[in-house]
């Protein structure tokens, strides 16, 4: 795994493939290869792809915990001029799909397109006003256990029932690798509200949601999709929230179809 230094913070990242960039953006736990790995098999064979560990997860530094999703899209935006990857093609799954809205609201010229995962306008602008403080709360109160105790709560709420139990196991040793700061920089990031952002993306916008996906539910992909212009929603049968893992065929196959078609 290599490194770069952005805005004085150690960013690690795996880098495999040729051709256009796209640029990979784990959620709140996992780190990027753990979240990726179909994806960077899978879609290396027609694009350079890039799948970073955000600052405060994997094997990067942690931000401070004020940072917020403004902090994390402009280490985003130096992240991609520091590899120099021009405009990428932009994935983000979960709170990397809060970060690739920031981005494209914050620094609308870095990414040629959006595919967002299992997505939100943050927690505040996506689920009720209770929700999103209990989820924001619990949060913060998970990044005080031990990594199994963290990961044995968070894990039931990322699948389906029904995924097979290797899937969970591999993306759960990530899990249990969290950084609690660097987790509640993650967490107060993807609380924010970025409802107003939505209707200003102007990068194509792909919209990929698991059909029984308890996290991010069809009412939150479906106000993304009425609110950002010209998004196309597709939805994965019988996938929860990391939907890029459960049917990691079906997820490939679709974004490399929108893609090409750009």
């Amino acid at each position: 795994m290599d490194a770069v230094e952005v805005g004085g913070l150690r960013i690690a990242y795996e880098r495999v493939g040729s051709g256009p960039a796209l640029v990979l953006l784990h959620g709140y736990v996992g780190d990027g290869h753990a979240t990726w790995r179909p994806q960077i098999e899978g879609l290396s064979d027609e694009f350079t792809v890039v799948a970073w560990d955000a600052p405060g997860a994997g094997n990067s530094s942690d931000p401070p915990e004020s940072f917020g999703i403004a902090g994390y899209a402009d280490s985003l935006a130096g992240f991609v001029a520091a590899l120099d990857l021009g405009t990428p093609h932009v994935a983000g799954l979960s709170f990397g799909g809060v970060l690739a809205i920031e981005l494209a609201h914050r620094h609308p010229a870095v990414a040629t397109s959006l595919v967002l995962g299992s997505a939100y306008a943050g927690w505040r602008g996506s689920l009720s006003q209770s929700a999103a403080e209990a989820r924001l709360g619990q949060a913060l109160e998970l990044s005080r256990l031990s990594a199994d105790e963290f990961a044995d709560t968070l894990l039931p709420t990322m699948f389906s029932d029904g995924t097979p139990q290797a899937t969970v196991d591999d993306f759960g040793a990530s899990v249990r690798s969290f950084h609690p700061s660097g987790f509640r920089a993650m967490a107060n990031a993807s609380a924010e509200d970025l409802r107003e952002a939505l209707p200003h993306i102007e990068a194509p916008t792909l919209l990929i949601c698991g059909e029984n996906d308890v996290r991010a539910p069809m009412t939150v992909a479906r106000h993304l999709e009425e609110s950002i212009p010209g998004a196309r929603l597709v939805v994965l049968p019988g996938a929860g929230h990391v939907c890029n893992l459960e049917a990691p065929e079906t997820f490939n196959a679709t974004v490399r179809e929108f893609l090409r078609a750009l």
